[in-house]
């Protein structure tokens, strides 16, 4: 007998898996928070390809739930088949954080490592998916239906809180715990990993106190199964035998004229998914496309915090358990008391716009971030700026150009890049430096497409002239670049944060590196031969690229900072309304498309809808797949594109869902009742005609 928890009807089983759920839900939603960053600052991809493989992930964690529910429905059984796939699934996360082990071979090793696992954390997440929830409703009796329902909440419960703790911690693991010198990925995804593997023991721990009912085939492979001998028999007979009502009622002399109604009736709902996938192209890209807009934006609140660009993802997650109560409790009560007919497809069509209207707002946060990146040079050109360092004031001229009509003054800041017409693609220039009155020649190579900095300088000779190669792009982690340009005579050390800076003498310049946004007063410095600080850095913001002038003498080094590319200026909390409208839509569009596919399918097809559910979710990942490789599009153009096509679809869903008419699968019941078990007759058409009469009188007449 199952044991129960403290006399109530619960069995103490469901303890196991409720864990189980939330630390497997930790270690997904944990790991993929941080994947396109990882894609971008580790293994070295860029936005687009790095975009495409985490949908090409996280379509396949929707392709092969169908697999799992094959595997559990028709050969181990749904507990053989969670603790088989958890332990595919632990092997993907251990293989996934060894591969974000800088020591562990090299780039070419790391992607291996990193793709290996996450196919199988894919096969393992996916697998589990459809048999985890089922199991748990297995242990309750029949007759406690009440208890099984609040199961399910606590369940799903679980599941958010899973994915919002995970969001939020394991970026923090990712920034703030530096380790291998950077980011440290290792310990981010090790985490979730050691939490799957908890959740594996916790599942196994329960074996002994589980109900497990053996495997009794898939409804799905039936279904598959019908419709192919349909179609198969349609086409042998399609000359000699008389037409048919339905294509489906070929397969008549095999399969039960009752499942072949049910059949048609999924199939009708199946017909209504097909534009499905794109409200899902759009609301998979808040850990895609909407992370990487926020690694550009002002991720501080105030001198309290500052928030991690991947932990903007824990918005969906907590404002879902925010409007669900509040969307069943007051703004539908509100909308039905205005008598409008709040329909499960007309919740959905505006579930849909409510997307579009995110994307549309994404779209306006876009325009403004982009405002603070420089733009790459095209081919043919290059970009300049000028450092004066002579203290004085220098005019620089250059052959056919005038894009320094106005003298430089001494530690002027410079405003922004000048583009230098190449026409080649690479060029010899002989420019001309006058400093106090006397001209002096400056010759330098330039190569397209690529930035610089001009570095001009006295010495006892004159004016001297160094190119230095700048490096124009963002940081991709959203946190400011620095660089020292040193006039001093000896090699400096600088330790800025975590980070020191090895600063070369006579006029060289350190290499890039990514420090901490922050206020730096009281940076450290020295040379070989005596301390020279603390120096004054002042705030160092978010996504800018800072060159920091040394002067003053070893003594008394004094720091001029300039601001190469400027600071993010748009606020990260730009990007909430956003977050709000997707989730609106997905409270609206994605629960209750659920509740209405479970809704309008017979009892042993609600298998065969999920299956179809999860399809459109993998389908639409594809779609953003396809885009990003393909469209080459700037990004608030893709983002318009997006909301375009998305109203589209809306436009096309609502048509569709005009014409259909609501139907209550337990009639079937009723009209086949009679004839399950018996042998069919030769007025089999003549009762089917019948049934499909009596059936259409069940329908509801309400449209949308």
């Amino acid at each position: 007998m199952t044991k129960k928890l403290c006399g109530t009807n619960y069995p103490i089983s469901i303890c196991f898996i409720v864990v189980n759920e939330f630390c497997e839900r930790f270690s997904y939603y944990g790991m993929k928070a941080l994947l396109t960053l990882y894609f971008l600052n580790y293994l070295h991809w860029d936005k687009d390809l790095s975009t495409a493989v985490y949908h090409a992930f996280s379509s396949l964690c929707y392709f092969t739930p169908i697999l799992g529910a094959l595997i559990a429905d028709s050969w181990l059984g749904k507990f053989k088949t969670i603790i088989y796939l958890s332990i595919v699934y632990v092997i993907g996360h251990v293989v996934k954080s060894v591969g974000a082990i800088p020591t562990v071979g090299n780039n070419d090793v790391h992607i291996a490592l990193s793709l290996l696992g996450l196919i199988l954390i894919a096969l393992g997440t996916g697998g589990i998916k459809p048999c985890v929830a089922a199991f748990g409703g297995d242990q309750f009796d029949e007759e406690h239906v009440s208890e099984r329902q609040k199961f399910f909440s606590i369940f799903y419960m679980s599941i958010n809180a899973g994915s919002l703790l995970s969001t939020v911690i394991t970026p923090i693991l990712r920034g703030d715990v530096q380790c291998f010198g950077g980011d440290c990925y290792a310990l981010a995804f090790g985490v979730p990993a050691a939490l799957m593997i908890v959740a594996l023991v916790v599942f196994i721990a329960g074996s002994g106190m589980y109900k497990r009912n053996p495997p009794q085939g898939n409804i799905l492979l039936e279904v598959c199964n019908c419709i192919g001998f349909a179609i198969k028999n349609r086409w042998r007979s399609l000359k000699s035998d008389p037409q048919r009502n339905h294509w489906l009622d070929w397969a008549e002399e095999k399969y039960s004229k009752r499942l072949i109604q049910e059949i048609k009736m999924v199939l009708r709902v199946l017909v209504l998914y097909i534009p499905l996938p794109m409200f899902w192209a759009l609301f998979d890209q808040q850990g895609s496309r909407w992370t990487l807009q926020a690694t550009r934006m002002n991720m501080a609140f105030g001198d309290a915090f500052s928030i991690k660009p991947d932990q903007m993802q824990m918005l969906n997650a907590l404002l879902i358990l925010v409007f669900v109560p509040i969307f069943d409790l007051v703004i539908y009560p509100l909308v039905r008391l205005c008598r409008i007919n709040v329909t499960p497809l007309r919740k959905m069509a505006t579930g849909m716009v409510f997307a579009a209207l995110a994307f549309g707002a994404a779209t306006l946060v876009e325009v403004n971030v982009v405002k603070t990146v420089v733009d790459p040079p095209p081919a043919g050109n290059c970009l300049l700026q000028v450092f004066n360092l002579a203290n004085g004031s220098i005019s620089v001229k250059i052959p056919d150009s005038d894009l320094f009509p106005e003298p430089i003054q001494y530690l002027e800041d410079p405003p922004e890049y000048k583009t230098l017409l190449l026409g080649t693609s690479s060029k010899d220039l002989m420019m001309q430096v006058t400093f106090e009155g006397t001209a002096y020649e400056c010759e330098q190579m330039f190569e397209q497409e690529k930035a610089y900095s001009l570095i001009l300088y006295s010495s006892t000779t004159g004016i001297k002239c160094k190119l230095v190669e700048d490096f124009i792009k963002k940081n991709e982690n959203g946190n400011p670049l620095l660089r020292f340009l040193s006039t001093e005579t000896e090699a400096i050390d600088l330790t800025v944060g975590a980070v020191t800076f090895q600063v070369p003498a006579n006029y060289n310049v350190s290499a890039n590196r990514t420090v901490e946004r922050g206020e730096y007063p009281d940076v450290s410095c020295h040379s070989e031969s005596k301390e020279c600080g603390p120096l004054n850095l002042g705030l160092l913001d978010f996504g800018a690229s800072y060159t920091v002038i040394l002067t003053g003498g070893l003594s008394n080094i004094v720091p001029h900072k300039m601001e190469d590319v400027k600071a993010n200026n748009v606020h990260i909390a730009w990007q909430i309304p956003q977050y709000v409208l997707i989730t609106a839509g997905e409270v609206m569009f994605s629960i209750t498309g659920l509740e209405f596919s479970y809704a309008q399918a017979p009892a042993n097809m609600k298998s065969v809808l999920q299956a179809g559910w999860l399809l459109t979710v993998a389908f639409g990942n594809v779609i953003v797949l396809i885009v990003a490789e393909g469209a080459g599009l700037e990004q608030w153009k893709e983002f318009l594109l997006f909301a375009g096509l998305l109203l589209g679809v809306f436009f096309i869903f609502s048509i569709m869902a005009y014409f259909y008419t609501y139907v209550d699968p337990d009639q079937l019941d009723k009209f086949y009742l009679e004839g399950s078990g018996k042998e069919e007759s030769d007025d089999d058409n003549t009762k089917k005609k019948s049934n499909d009469i009596n059936l259409k009188k069940t329908e509801k007449s309400t449209r949308l």
